[in-house]
């Protein structure tokens, strides 16, 4: 990895954005009375802003629902005509299937020369004369429609004086409600933002919610129309919605010039989107502006393309992963954008399906942009259901302008258009899916088996040396989320945690050595996967059963050290009880010297194994003046010489294993000395040097050539311990006479 910084206390950074994001920090730093006033005071503003949101929606389905309509349903013909698709009233319902030419009240007559009327909403109208009198039109049917008595004329001369209703709240349609409770979250979720910390960024979020409530809003008023809007939303509709997305665009660009980090020229960069979109609007809602759809359109894709841009240039600056995921959606949001815009246009010479599709793709769109501004404040803890509602929302949106560029561009029938727009986009939807999300929120980077593989090398180091837990588990967190800075904090946190921008994961450091032990300090992850991805909640889980996974591995260790324990001070005591007893006795009835010696060396060695076998651990220092003990006993025993040199710099403690194997690779090579060279003089020198150990015997005996040797039972037991505790063997001829063998472990603490 290319970034491998020792991990720095925290204390040592500074605040601003460097270890903990400000307002995480400030959660975690509240407790008791100050988190209960923190949370008082934005309860009660929530409440005061639900209670208005929800008493406005009832007030707006109220005045609908009083609104006098005319119990029939109508559609554009094929010949973009008004044509009556259903009625359940006596007088129109002979009059099924024919075309609304006229409708006529109290000598005032309106004619219908097209389907214009059934446009609902003058935002998606392309031509400005056709705009233009699409407001006259709604303006004059809404003065119709609301007589207590209307009459409508129908091509051939036919016509049904009809009388008008309110519709009552059980006449609103659906997709009214549906609509109406969408808006109604998206912006109670910018007023969550903005009271959760109070500040500019948060302000400019919410800024975006009301304009995208405002237009789902609009969406849910016009799905209610029959003929005709009611006149003050046909004369609010145009500037509002152009409003709605301008003003979303130009807070876009704004929040991204100064979030996740502010750029050099942020200032000037926001007055400039914001002075734009007011012009724009102004021009557009008054007529002065020719063209003014499309200055609209290419607007938004102008303001999309900045904010892509800006994050691509904070990542520069900084690469937090928020700048990433947030210019992936907006590459996203900008390309759907413009598929809609291009197949509408594209769609303007068949009026008869022209207005119909239209209004459909703009009110996916719409939805598709809502769930994801919705989702962007909970990136790092949002669940899968979510996510994939965003990505319904999308492929619908695509699918639904697929259906318009094939209507227009190949001449293709509504039914074929839509089979093959549906089938492209779920194909599409269905290959890409995971690579999509993967994109959005990144994927894992270390494989279990590495993962576990590391997790128990680290557990038998924690076993070792519990302080050094933090590192070594900051470590294998590197591995699994490749994080650009991994920090070790003193500061105690309660539980693993995600800051809300995604970009800091914080644990606490476990405390291993036992379970009423408490956490020793904590360690920071910001900017995962090199800065290309958000930490989420899955991430948390993640990590806290990685901790505890390791607590497990820990604890399993030591009770299979103890299980060791027990049955090595068994089979020791069993040894000394009986074997002890018996060489013992032995030993008293020799019938020669030589042999009473033999025995007595023998009952010597072996006590010196029982008390290993009985010990949890060595010194170093003591072990080797046991080793030096009973090698100069043997080979004084051999009328052998014995130089033996022993340093060390600190003094550490070996294990049972590594204690059992060094006592037998000494045994072995003197005995090797001793019978097979027939030496006159043994060195042993045990070095330790920065926790490495080197052990050289060297002898003045027959020995030649070892690369020669046949390694039988002895020195391939010399081998296979040697590497058992991690080292290297080898053996060489020395001049005149004589073998050396030189053991090295580099590292002795760790293979403990």
């Amino acid at each position: 990895m290319s970034h491998r910084s020792e991990p720095a206390p925290l204390s040592t950074l500074t605040p601003a954005d460097s270890a903990i994001e400000s307002s995480f920090g400030e959660r975690l730093s509240l407790r008791g009375d100050r988190l209960s006033r923190w949370m008082g005071w934005r309860l009660r503003a929530l409440a005061v802003f639900a209670l208005i949101g929800c008493l406005g929606l009832f007030l707006l389905a109220r005045e609908l629902a009083m609104q006098p309509r005319v119990d029939a349903s109508w559609r554009a013909s094929a010949e973009n005509r008004v044509q009556l698709v259903r009625s359940s009233d006596p007088d129109l319902e002979p009059l099924v299937g024919q075309v609304l030419v006229a409708v006529q009240a109290e000598g005032r007559s309106v004619a219908l020369d097209d389907a214009l009327t059934l446009r609902t909403s003058a935002r998606w109208v392309v031509d400005d004369d056709a705009r233009a009198r699409h407001h006259r039109l709604h303006a004059a049917l809404d003065g119709l429609l609301t007589q207590p008595a209307v009459q409508f004329v129908f091509a051939g001369g036919r016509s049904a004086y009809v009388q008008t209703a309110p519709r009552g709240f059980g006449g609103l349609p659906v997709v009214y409600w549906l609509l109406g409770a969408l808006a109604l979250a998206v912006y109670l979720v910018g007023m969550i933002v903005l009271l959760a910390k109070p500040n500019g960024r948060n302000l400019l979020y919410a800024l975006i919610t009301l304009c995208q409530a405002g237009n789902l809003l609009f969406i849910a008023i016009e799905s209610t129309a029959d003929l005709a809007l009611p006149l003050l939303v046909a004369r609010l509709d145009l500037p509002l919605r152009v409003g709605f997305d301008l003003f979303s665009a130009a807070a876009i660009v704004h929040a991204a010039a100064v979030h996740p980090r502010r750029l050099p020229g942020a200032t000037a960069i926001a007055a400039a989107a914001w002075l734009f979109a007011a012009a724009l609007t102004a021009g557009v809602s008054t007529g002065r502006v020719p063209l003014g759809w499309w200055w609209v359109q290419i607007a938004v894709v102008a303001y999309g393309l900045a904010m892509v841009g800006l994050m691509s240039w904070s990542y520069q600056i900084e690469p937090h992963p928020l700048a990433t995921v947030l210019r992936r959606i907006g590459i996203v949001t900008v390309a759907t954008w413009v598929l809609l815009t291009a197949s509408i246009a594209a769609a303007i010479t068949y009026p008869g399906v022209h207005h119909n599709i239209a209004s459909i793709g703009s009110t996916l769109w719409y939805v598709f942009f809502a769930s994801l501004i919705v989702l962007i404040p909970f990136l790092s803890r949002s669940q899968q259901v979510m996510r994939e509602f965003s990505m319904l929302a999308a492929v619908s949106t695509v699918t639904t302008s697929l259906d318009l560029l094939f209507i227009a561009v190949f001449s293709l029938g509504p039914f074929a258009s839509l089979t093959l727009a549906l089938f492209i986009s779920l194909a599409a939807y269905s290959g890409a899916r995971q690579w999509v999300l993967n994109q959005l929120l990144g994927s894992k980077v270390l494989t279990t088996e590495r993962m576990f593989e590391q997790l128990y090398r680290i557990a038998r180091e924690v076993e070792a040396r519990p302080e050094r837990t933090g590192m070594l588990l900051s470590e294998l967190l590197r591995d699994l989320f490749e994080p650009m800075e991994v920090l070790l904090s003193e500061r105690r946190v309660g539980a693993t945690r995600v800051s809300s921008d995604g970009s800091t994961l914080v644990l606490p450091v476990p405390a291993l050595g036992g379970e009423s032990a408490p956490p020793r300090g904590a360690i920071v992850l910001r900017f995962a996967h090199r800065g290309r991805r958000l930490f989420t909640f899955e991430d948390a889980r993640l990590t806290a059963r990685v901790v505890e996974q390791l607590r497990r591995a820990v604890a399993f260790d030591k009770a299979v050290e103890q299980g060791r324990s027990e049955e090595r001070a068994r089979i020791a005591q069993d040894l000394h009880d009986d074997i002890g007893a018996r060489l013992l006795t032995l030993m008293y009835k020799a019938q020669s010297r030589e042999m009473e010696e033999y025995v007595r060396h023998t009952l010597q060695d072996l006590k010196t194994l029982t008390r290993g076998l009985a010990a949890a651990n060595h010194s170093l220092s003591h072990a080797a003046a046991e080793w030096k003990a009973d090698l100069s006993q043997r080979l004084t025993a051999a009328h052998v010489q014995l130089d033996w040199v022993f340093d060390a710099d600190k003094e550490v403690m070996l294990s049972v294993v590594q204690w059992s194997a060094l006592t037998r690779v000494l045994r072995e090579l003197v005995s090797n000395a001793i019978a097979h060279a027939k030496a006159t003089r043994v060195e042993v020198s045990l070095v330790l040097r920065k926790d490495r150990l080197e052990l050289q015997i060297l002898d003045n005996g027959e020995g030649r050539n070892p690369r020669a040797w046949a390694h039988g039972l002895g020195l391939g037991g010399v081998r296979k311990r040697v590497k058992q505790l991690g080292g290297e063997v080898e053996w060489r001829e020395l001049q005149p006479r004589g073998i050396g063998c030189r053991v090295t472990i580099r590292d002795l603490s760790a293979n403990a």
